[in-house]
């Protein structure tokens, strides 16, 4: 790859787009929409815990704590200590591993089930009155894209990691 297409000079569009995604996540932060939606969905978790339940949720299945880490991109620790609060609220508990009856896997309890849920409605709903006026044509075009963007962006991280 040359150094003018890292610098993004052929991609012209870009010098545009970036400035719009600083834009969504500076918006993102000044609105509180993280607190709007947890304080209407009657959460009490932190946005730290509230993501390790997330993480449980979309991977659909038990995860061992090293798992779960990487999903987040975070140190193991900090997920082993979010998980002693979660368990003392009885939103998460550690199972036995079936492939391995050494190893423990964290699950959603049920009431960590109906969190994540909760809070999932409260933000889909928010992002769906967003777009509500968009034809179905524009929604699944943007879905499309940016899910293609951000898992080329994941990759490119993730090579950057590993060099």
């Amino acid at each position: 790859m040359t150094a003018t297409r890292d610098s993004g000079d052929d991609l012209p569009f870009l010098r545009a787009v970036l400035p719009r995604i600083s834009q969504l996540g500076m918006l993102m932060n000044r609105s509180r929409l993280y607190e709007r939606t947890v304080a209407r969905a009657g959460i009490t978790a932190d946005r730290p815990a509230l993501s390790v339940l997330i993480t449980l949720h979309t991977a659909g299945q038990p995860l061992r704590v090293g798992e779960i880490a990487e999903r987040m991109k975070v140190v193991g620790p900090h997920i082993t200590r979010q998980l002693h609060q979660l368990e003392r609220r009885a939103l998460v508990r550690r199972v036995t591993d079936p492939q391995d009856q050494r190893a423990r896997l964290v699950e959603l309890t049920a009431e960590g089930s109906g969190t994540v849920e909760r809070y999932m409605q409260g933000v889909l709903g928010w992002f769906a009155e967003a777009i509500a006026d968009w034809s179905e044509a524009d929604r699944d075009e943007f879905g499309r894209l940016l899910g293609r963007f951000a898992d080329d962006v994941a990759a490119r991280l993730a090579k950057l990691d590993e060099d």
